[in-house]
């Protein structure tokens, strides 16, 4: 009985990873933000492939470290909302936070970042070339501009992604949590 059980249990554990292997390589849709490749690295320094997440809903957003009015906003509607998602979606639920400010925001300062915003394990704090941080801002609907003093003026959008990369749904909303938001988590 006991290698019949084990028997099984390596079939079910085959089947699942053949399974998981066949969602990785379904062709995305047409929409998907995975389609992009942007080359970034998160607040540890390793490398971060933005399709890496695909599979789980994502929050995601765009910010610069030294931003004192709006960005802080934007991480606590962020925290507040994975707060608010019922139990099984915040518990598959990442955070990818893109900086459009790579000159400034190098490693070492999105991690600092991370620390003060008390980023958990889901929250990725990402860097790359300004190119690229232009073509993710296109994708996630966020406009911005470095003004002459050197900070920016920004929109403040956060996406949910589905588990291939679409956007299910965008709030403006800064400093609490978006009712609308939320209900559609609980379908992705």
């Amino acid at each position: 009985m006991t290698s019949l059980t084990r028997r099984n249990a390596l079939g079910l554990f085959a089947c699942a990873a053949l399974a998981a292997s066949a969602r990785a390589a379904a062709p995305l849709p047409g929409d998907s933000v995975y389609h992009l490749h942007p080359r970034l690295v998160d607040q540890d320094g390793r490398p971060f492939d933005w399709g890496s997440t695909r599979g789980e809903p994502v929050l995601a957003s765009m910010f610069y470290t030294s931003c004192e009015m709006v960005c802080p906003l934007i991480f606590e509607s962020i925290r507040r909302t994975v707060d608010a998602f019922d139990k099984p979606v915040r518990d598959r639920v990442r955070v990818v936070m893109v900086s459009f400010d790579p000159e400034r925001d190098t490693v070492a300062v999105l991690k600092e970042t991370a620390a003060r915003h008390h980023c958990d394990g889901r929250w990725s704090l990402v860097r790359g070339s300004a190119a690229d941080a232009r073509r993710i801002a296109a994708l996630l609907g966020i406009q911005y501009r470095r003004l002459p003093s050197g900070e920016f003026n920004h929109s403040s959008v956060i996406s949910l992604l589905d588990a291939e990369g679409r956007i299910a749904r965008r709030t403006s909303t800064v400093g609490d949590v978006d009712p609308a938001l939320v209900a559609a988590a609980k379908s992705v």
